[in-house]
């Protein structure tokens, strides 16, 4: 007898820097988060499609809880809360790490109890501690909530399997949402957008990256001389000061070459093609607070 087909919407939740990107990109076997050892690097709600033989996951990587100080924080906390109420399935990312349970992973536990929807509980950096201590953790978490399973993962092994079939276990009888070879609802533009913004974020110190908004002005194709596929990409980093920018751009503008060669590789590798990017550094003083700017961070 074929078995019914699946599917159904995912939130994944937890603290800044958790590793939730890292998962999700796991998850879907594709690079559609950003990821950098930074805190608040997801500012959306980046959707990615796990399709497989008898169900069909969407699944949402949420902008990391934390306390909010400027009107894009607001909002990215906003839709993190937001993406909660509206799934079938949340997955609560926590560090192994954790003695207790923290004022950031209380504020979304406590949502999760108010909300009473399935939930399950994805501990992540089990490398870093005893089996004794994970069984604390364990212990304290399991006492506030009945999760639907709890799952002990580490960066070193695999864990992306279990997770899936745990999640399909919960999601009801439904359709198809994307047609199979969809993997994110992104467009070209944003993830270009995004894997320069990731560069940026590996390459400049802890001052500048919160600061820094990537813009695509031009994304247009051609054919080379010799009829291969090109896109011409232009984009600018915006930063929020003019020191920012000096330190962007580096000496004889090094950090600058650095950022864009790398994201350039990435680029033709995610295309499949060749890429033509080139990029400028502009101050935008209080982009963080532009209502015009932070609307492009809201849901949709």
């Amino acid at each position: 007898m074929e078995k019914e087909f699946k599917s159904g919407f995912v939130s994944l939740l937890g603290r800044t820097n958790v590793g939730k990107s890292t998962l999700l990109n796991s998850l879907v076997k594709e690079q559609v988060a950003i990821t950098a050892n930074k805190s608040q690097t997801t500012r959306t709600a980046i959707k990615a499609i796990i399709n497989n033989e008898n169900s069909q996951i969407i699944i949402t990587d949420t902008p990391g809880i934390h306390r909010p100080k400027t009107k894009l924080s607001k909002t990215m906390v906003d839709t993190a809360f937001t993406m909660m109420s509206e799934v079938d399935c949340i997955v609560f990312v926590i560090e192994a790490t954790s003695k207790e349970i923290g004022k950031g992973d209380r504020i979304i536990l406590d949502k999760i109890i108010e909300l009473k929807k399935p939930c399950i509980l994805v501990i992540n950096k089990i490398d870093l501690v005893n089996k004794e201590k994970l069984l604390e953790l364990i212990d304290l978490y399991s006492k506030e909530y009945n999760f639907s399973s709890v799952i002990p993962i580490s960066a070193l092994k695999d864990n992306s399997d279990v997770i899936i079939k745990e999640i399909e276990k919960i999601l009801p009888i439904g359709p198809k949402y994307y047609d199979e070879d969809e993997y994110t609802d992104q467009t070209a533009r944003q993830l270009a957008e995004e894997k320069i913004r990731e560069k940026a974020l590996k390459f400049l110190n802890d001052e500048v990256p919160h600061g820094i908004l990537v813009e695509v002005e031009k994304f247009k194709d051609r054919k080379t001389s010799k009829g291969e596929d090109i896109y011409d990409i232009d984009a600018t980093i915006y930063c929020l000061r003019e020191s920012h920018k000096g330190i962007i751009i580096g000496k004889s503008g090094t950090k600058l070459k650095q950022i864009s060669s790398c994201a350039r590789v990435d680029l033709e590798k995610m295309f499949g093609c060749k890429v033509n990017l080139k990029v400028w550094v502009k101050v935008k003083q209080d982009w963080q607070e532009n209502d015009y700017i932070v609307n492009r961070f809201k849901l949709k």
